[in-house]
């Protein structure tokens, strides 16, 4: 994979983490909730299913780190796989959730995927 593509894969992945640790440890705290834009009522009612969320998230960001660790062509396989899982999300969130999801998930998730190659 190109050095681009690993970086960028790498950023995703950390990105992944923070948004990890934002929806299981600070949804309820004034961070969480600002970053999701909530009130305390809304980010305490649903404070498990996000705490769910947020596993997701790791579990996407754990495979991305796990490509990159592995290497050659099977970490690069890894690498698409869990890239389009992440360009996937990005796009049901985008059409579900919140249209800023497309930039911060799904087209990060392309751009690796584009600067990697399909070979």
């Amino acid at each position: 994979m190109a050095l681009a593509a690993t970086v960028v894969t790498a950023l995703i992945a950390l990105l992944h983490l923070y948004i990890l640790v934002l929806e299981m440890f600070l949804w309820d705290k004034p961070v969480g909730r600002r970053a999701f834009g909530m009130s305390l009522e809304q980010a305490q009612a649903t404070k498990t299913l996000a705490a769910n969320q947020g596993l997701y998230n790791g579990f996407l960001a754990a495979g991305l780190l796990w490509g990159l660790w592995w290497g050659g062509a099977e970490g690069l396989a890894v690498q698409r796989f869990f890239l389009g899982c992440v360009l996937v999300a990005g796009l049901y969130g985008a059409a579900t959730a919140n249209r800023k999801i497309l930039w911060i998930q799904a087209v990060p998730a392309a751009l690796a995927l584009l600067l990697g190659g399909w070979r």
